[in-house]
């Protein structure tokens, strides 16, 4: 009953949160710093089909968009679009390792206006002149809305909703089984690489299942041809991508998604654990 709580518990509890959600959103602010080149480079690949667009980069592969980039775009230009993803995932972060953690004890488990960050991401001039969050966010709410099919927080909603869930689905289920599986080192740097390897492990496994469906969100959130909204649907474009394209186009960014989120995997639950242990021992 829970007038039969105790003020200690309750307190015990609101610090054990508390924990999770700092633990979590550091894991994913760092996460994205890290690794945000590697998920702008698979947008890129992600956005262009097989036909070539005269007066339109294309690149052939993780190597030459990330040279091409780098001649014509600088440096910089690998972390176009940071702001929004570092705002979005923090906070996410924080609730999906809160939410596993809860979740684990009561189930008893051991068109051509691309949304900001595609298009931001999409955006081919140099970063010296590359538009600010802000000013991209201002043009998409000015020209679509907030809300709608096409409105910043609606245009490719059911396809993020399924990229991330059969990510956290695969992601979260391997870790919760394999961490179990294989023990627990005393070395301290053996049990460093057991976290590694799970991470990285349960992340390049999400990437294999979800990315048809990330595909399909890069293609409905990135530039489209003016006056045709090709891509609208994500069953309807990832069929649509299948039969223009072939299976592997469903697949496209396979490569620097893995390099992103498995190596991202394993630094967010590697982050998340030290962080928590160091909270947990600060604090409780």
């Amino acid at each position: 009953m829970a007038g039969n709580i105790s003020p200690f518990k309750e307190k015990s509890f609101a610090k054990t949160a508390a924990i999770q959600l700092v633990a979590g959103g550091s894991a994913g602010c760092i996460e994205v710093c890290i690794m945000h080149p590697l998920d702008l480079v698979k947008t890129r690949l992600q956005i262009q089909a097989n036909t070539q667009i005269q007066g339109v980069v294309h690149y052939n592969g993780l190597r030459d968009c990330f040279l091409q980039m780098y001649r014509s775009e600088g440096v910089l230009s690998f972390w176009k679009g940071i702001v929004p993803p570092i705002l979005v995932e923090t906070p996410k972060r924080a609730w999906k390792f809160f939410t596993f953690e809860q979740f684990q004890q009561v189930f008893l488990f051991g068109s051509d206006k691309p949304t900001a960050l595609v298009k931001m991401q999409a955006n081919r001039a140099h970063q010296s002149v590359a538009p600010s969050s802000g000013n991209v966010v201002r043009e998409i709410i000015k020209t679509d809305g907030i809300f709608g099919s096409s409105g910043l927080l609606g245009k490719g909603i059911t396809a993020t909703m399924g990229r991330n869930g059969f990510f956290n689905m695969i992601y979260f289920g391997f870790y919760h089984t394999f961490k179990d599986i294989v023990p627990q080192a005393d070395n301290s740097k053996l049990e460093f690489g057991r976290k590694v390897l799970i991470g990285f492990l349960g992340g390049t496994l999400a990437c294999c299942f979800n990315i048809p469906f990330d595909v399909a969100k890069s293609r409905i959130q990135g530039p489209q041809a003016v006056g045709v909204e090709k891509y609208q649907g994500t069953i309807r474009v990832i069929l649509r991508v299948y039969k223009e394209e072939g299976f592997l186009a469903l697949y496209r960014g396979l490569v620097p998604k893995i390099l992103r989120l498995g190596p991202g995997g394993a630094i967010m639950l590697v982050i998340y654990e030290q962080v928590s242990e160091y909270l947990t021992h600060r604090f409780m």
